[in-house]
């Protein structure tokens, strides 16, 4: 992580590190980091939104930058916009899934592709220095609105078909996603109830979606009689899904399925997920062709392995999900169109869940200081490598220690001041073990850091 930039993007408390100044000073060094062109710039729904919004905007002006801003839009629709417009890069002012008091700027290459750690080193650099490009008066970048959901929804429609429609509960817990969302699911000709879609930054929910913060949405598809229900975070994403029986469907489980329909959509190839992917991921795609391939945490990183080598699928086990026919950002609106039709094609989610193993997942949150992460992580990966029997190591984002039956990974989180521990068993004897060894070789790393 960078002064600024942790895993995606800039992540702070709204006028404390996260300032107007700070926004207009970022603009300015993407503008002077990309030397001219065009930028689409877009927010989600936080309070906070306009005004860091027009901050940065002004900074990109000041340094010569042409500025599309398409206003309130989920981040899917930024990606969607830059290609869209032919822009050389794009900004979502967000904090995706923190709580409404944080807000974040997030950077977006021309081929939709969040911008990798060095691109964002180079940007801190310009940052540090404070020397901005200044275009002359007559030179200033211009601005103008633009509106591109219709052109979303249209492109969507050319790649997802659906034989049948079908009652979906779509729950924008008051984000971004309220204004596409439950349109595209229209378009498809289902019937779509709403849940949380009105686009105010005064959340009623937890923004991450997960079995706990989509109850409502549970209990509303049980009602409803409903096929399916839809969930997604503050910048949509991500995307949750409960099934027909008005059960959460655990991640890896819809990581899982979308990665086996997207091997019967396109054909067999590369899985790319993340280090804190499971074992049912590999058990469900491989007789359908499917090789998986790890990387580091972050949508960033996916991208960059679909980038640089191809595949069919990516995603993390957090419900974001990257389809690379359709774009390289992280899209949990084009995903719940997928859902659906991959329910039309396969049948109902509930019976479809069945199909991939379960195994037992468990994960912890440990506190700990930003300044003491790198060397606790030095004395976990010392004492880990120690202390269990492994046979293998993947040690490209924090230390992941595996056999065939278990797998602990050990992680500094990039956006909080936290150490996690994500590990997976065939049992929950073995797995209460192993987080109970973990937890205290973790706390005790931090103690002595």
């Amino acid at each position: 992580m960078g002064r600024y930039f942790g895993t995606s993007g800039i992540r702070e408390v709204v006028n404390e590190r996260l300032t107007p100044e700070l926004a207009l000073n970022i603009g300015r060094a993407l503008g002077t980091y990309l030397g001219g062109g065009t930028v689409v710039v877009g927010m989600d729904t936080r309070t906070s939104g306009e005004m860091l919004k027009r901050a940065l905007i002004s900074g990109l002006l000041s340094a010569g930058i042409d500025v599309i801003d398409i206003g309130l839009a989920p981040t899917p629709l930024t990606g969607f916009a830059i290609k869209l417009y032919g822009a050389e890069a794009g900004v979502t002012i967000t904090a995706s899934h923190n709580p409404p008091e944080y807000n974040g700027i997030k950077v977006w290459q021309a081929n939709g592709m969040a911008y990798t750690p060095e691109m964002e080193n180079e940007l801190e650099g310009i940052l540090e220095s404070g020397n901005f490009k200044k275009a002359p008066w007559n030179e200033i970048g211009s601005l103008r609105k633009a509106d591109p959901r219709g052109e979303y929804i249209e492109a969507a429609l050319e790649m997802v078909h659906l034989d049948d429609s079908y009652t979906v509960v779509l729950d924008t817990g008051n984000g971004a996603g309220s204004l596409l969302s439950p349109y595209l699911q229209r378009e498809l000709s289902n019937r779509v109830i709403s849940l949380n879609s009105h686009p105010s930054g005064f959340f009623v929910r937890e923004l991450e979606p997960n079995a706990e913060s989509l109850s409502a949405l549970a209990k509303t598809v049980r009602a409803m009689k409903a096929d399916v229900g839809i969930a997604h975070d503050g910048d949509a994403d991500r995307i949750g899904v409960v099934d027909d029986e008005g059960n959460f469907v655990e991640y890896e489980v819809m990581l899982s399925l979308i990665a086996g329909y997207m091997l019967r959509k396109f054909g067999k190839g590369r899985i790319v997920t993340t280090v804190d992917a499971g074992f049912a991921l590999d058990d469900y795609v491989r007789p359908l062709g499917g090789v998986v391939i790890r990387t580091r945490v972050g949508d960033v990183a996916v991208a960059d392995e679909l980038a640089r080598h191809g595949g069919v699928f990516g995603g993390e086990p957090s419900g974001t999900w990257i389809m690379p026919e359709w774009n390289l950002t992280p899209d949990g609106i084009f995903a719940g169109a997928l859902v659906l039709e991959m329910i039309d094609r396969l049948g109902p989610l509930s019976e479809l869940a069945k199909e991939v193993p379960r195994y037992v997942t468990l994960r912890a949150k440990i506190p700990c200081p930003n300044e003491k992460k790198a060397r606790a992580m030095e004395i976990i990966a010392r004492e880990a490598l120690q202390s269990f029997d492994y046979e293998r190591l993947i040690d490209i984002d924090g230390v992941r220690i595996e056999n065939s039956d278990w797998w602990i990974l050990f992680r500094p989180s990039g956006t909080e001041p936290i150490m996690r521990i994500t590990l997976e068993a065939h049992t929950e004897e073995k797995a209460r073990a192993l987080m109970e060894k973990a937890e205290r070789l973790v706390r005790g790393a931090i103690e002595r850091a």
